[in-house]
């Protein structure tokens, strides 16, 4: 094997290591557990400076 069969081999794997990311992403933001905390990170832009709840 010689270094550019090896990098050639590792370039076509980018599609799938990305794959792979998005759905990691994907799957963790659609996570029950995770579902309050993450809707509260979305009412940010629309809170008003005064507003002391988290």
């Amino acid at each position: 094997m010689t270094l550019e069969t090896i990098s050639e081999f590792f370039r076509s794997l980018w599609g799938v290591w990305l794959m792979v990311l998005f759905l990691g992403i994907v799957f963790y933001a659609f996570r029950p557990k995770n579902k309050d905390r993450l809707e509260a990170y979305g009412e940010i832009p629309l809170r008003d400076d005064d507003d002391k709840e988290r």
